[in-house]
């Protein structure tokens, strides 16, 4: 039995029965990866693109104006613009870092990459999608009206993988999910090192150096006023409230491959079912409330002073999303984003 029209023909049914069903929910469903379902339609909607990423990436900015898509489980992150500033000279990071696009990509992570057509009543939807070699979703880029089509259809036409089978192998990914007891931390030494913390980028080195999770670190903190818990409904109420003062904040949401960041105001946000959404024209937000397990506001020592972030965190103790007061290294962080978080 040809097991990849097999495959296909579930998904058919699917999308029959529920035509806005999305194809990572149809993966779920159909006990296989997105990487796999798409692959079916190899030679129909989808193109397989030479799995040679950094050189792809490094052409995206001849697309012009396009809308970049970063996703975990709970929570979707979409912000238009142009991919500027790409640098790939370290092996381990590449960035993205402009107004609009501002990427953090792990690039040994991104295995897969494929061109796609999507056609609804909406039209045609054009864009790049990459995975892991479990067959995850990494990033999505769509094109929009503003994009350069002609420049889309070379880098697909250049990038064209001579293998174009409507199948994909995937390997499974083994999760470590071992916690090192408290017990074995130094707890002191720990939170000593985490007061007298110059960079927030140094916070991660601190967790590694100690083999400590993020959700551990929450309770190991120095004190309350280091990560302080507070109910998930405020994450709601702190968005409403910054939408309503108009002043600019950051939101991180990432993957083991990619972290995508917003740095802007906040103007239209809503409900839909379980999830709260941000509407703006060049920036979406979707998250996923009823999958929110932890919400910490944690404080974090530098050269410039405090800066405070809200921390997301599902049942696993994986990050869903960071909010922070907009900033850059040698500036304070703002007050107006201290007095919202201070009154949560």
């Amino acid at each position: 039995m040809d097991t990849t029209a097999t495959l296909r023909e579930k998904w058919d049914e699917l999308k029959a029965k529920n035509p806005s069903l999305r194809i990572r929910n149809a993966a779920l469903e159909l006990g296989v990866s997105e990487a796999e379902l798409l692959a079916t339609k190899i030679g129909e909607t989808v193109i397989r693109l030479r799995p040679e990423i950094t050189s792809i990436l490094q052409e995206i900015k001849s697309l012009g104006k396009v809308m970049a898509l970063t996703r975990n489980e709970e929570c979707v992150h979409e912000r238009k613009g142009v991919y500027l500033n790409a640098d790939f000279s370290s092996p381990y990071v590449g960035l993205f870092v402009g107004e609009d696009i501002d990427l953090r990509i792990f690039p040994s992570v991104w295995t897969k990459a494929f061109s796609v057509e999507e056609t609804s009543e909406h039209g045609t939807r054009k864009s790049l999608q990459f995975f892991s070699k479990d067959g995850l979703a990494i990033h999505k880029i769509y094109l929009t009206p503003q994009s350069n089509d002609e420049a889309f259809n070379a880098l697909v036409s250049k990038y064209k993988s001579d293998n174009q089978e409507a199948i994909e192998t995937v390997e499974s990914v083994s999760l470590d999910l071992n916690e090192k007891p408290d017990h074995e931390i130094n707890i002191v030494s720990f939170q000593k090192e985490w007061e007298t913390l110059k960079d927030t980028h140094d916070y991660f080195g601190l967790l590694k150096k100690y083999n400590v999770s993020r959700t551990q670190a929450m309770r190991l903190a120095p004190s309350e006023y280091y990560a302080t818990p507070i109910g998930k409904e405020k994450i709601t109420s702190m968005l409403e409230t910054v939408a309503k003062e108009h002043f600019p904040i950051m939101v991180f949401v990432g993957n083991k491959g990619n972290i995508q960041i917003h740095t802007g105001e906040v103007k239209r946000t809503l409900w839909h079912g379980n999830w709260f959404n941000i509407m703006d024209p060049d920036f979406n937000l979707h998250l996923d409330m009823s999958k929110i397990a932890q919400t910490w506001i944690v404080r974090k020592p530098t050269e410039d002073g405090i800066v405070t972030s809200i921390e997301v965190f599902n049942e696993m103790g994986d990050l869903i999303v960071q909010f922070f007061g907009k900033r850059k290294p040698g500036i304070p962080e703002m007050k107006e984003w201290q007095d919202v978080v201070a009154n949560l």
